[in-house]
């Protein structure tokens, strides 16, 4: 609990300082995701995601995403994983838009911690450390080459059971998220984003639950000084394959 505590403090101390600029993007967006686990055996499991990024008035393309992680179960407390991520960046601002797409490639590597508090709620903590290939690129076309970034993010997660009944169930989920930019090509915004996020997940049957929530995204740009503060309706369509074993719980 004691490092909790600390990431907390750095936490608000970050966004104190963030807040403190007046250069403010204000933006609106939509986030669709389909995501996909399978189940391969009561150790192994494959996660899938598509996801879909889109501006509100005007509406334009922001991000198109791909992932695809490996998950190892250590025990029913704790899960590792690593995979790979593939960025379509089309514009970070809806009034400016490109004739082409910037490309980004990451690797990450994460750890979940699991905590059953009372039998309606659960604690959840994840730590992801992501290597970041971003195609240089000025405001006309691609250029030659790759800019490397790491990022670090800490995610501390509530679920709460609102109702459950045999398969179905009906939970609610928050979050806040840091995320913290290193490496030799960072210069001026070390601190890199805080998302905060609530939402309300329905469990279909055991394969399918549907996830409607609000993220609140604040984030700091390349040049320290601007700023995008960002409200997010997003939703997400979970599904579960299973080839062996007992299913697990959806992830978040």
């Amino acid at each position: 609990m004691k490092i909790i505590k600390i990431i907390g403090l750095l936490l608000l101390s970050f966004i104190a300082k963030a807040q403190t600029e007046k250069n403010i993007d204000q933006q609106s967006l939509l986030w669709t995701r389909y995501y996909n686990q399978l189940t391969l055996n009561h150790k192994w499991s494959i996660h899938t995601e598509f996801d879909n990024r889109i501006f509100i008035n005007p509406t334009e393309e922001n991000i198109f995403v791909f992932r695809l992680t490996g998950h190892y179960k250590i025990n029913n407390n704790v899960e590792i994983g690593a995979g790979y991520s593939y960025f379509s960046v089309a514009t970070q601002d809806p009034e400016i838009t490109n004739d082409f797409k910037t490309p980004e490639h990451r690797i990450q590597q994460d750890i979940l911690w699991k905590q059953d508090l009372s039998t309606s709620i659960t604690l959840l903590q994840r730590f992801q450390v992501e290597e970041r290939f971003i195609h240089n690129a000025n405001k006309e076309e691609l250029l030659p080459g790759t800019t490397f970034y790491w990022r670090f993010r800490y995610r501390l997660q509530g679920e709460f059971s609102c109702w459950k009944k045999e398969s179905q169930y009906l939970k609610a989920v928050v979050y806040d998220e840091i995320m913290i930019n290193a490496g030799e090509n960072v210069v001026k915004n070390t601190f890199d984003q805080n998302r905060f996020y609530g939402a309300l997940q329905y469990g279909v049957n055991k394969n399918i639950a549907l996830e409607l929530g609000y993220l609140k995204s604040f984030q700091q740009r390349v040049n320290g000084v601007d700023y995008f503060d960002r409200d997010i309706i997003r939703f997400t369509f979970y599904h579960k394959i299973n080839l062996k074993g007992k299913h697990k719980e959806l992830p978040n």
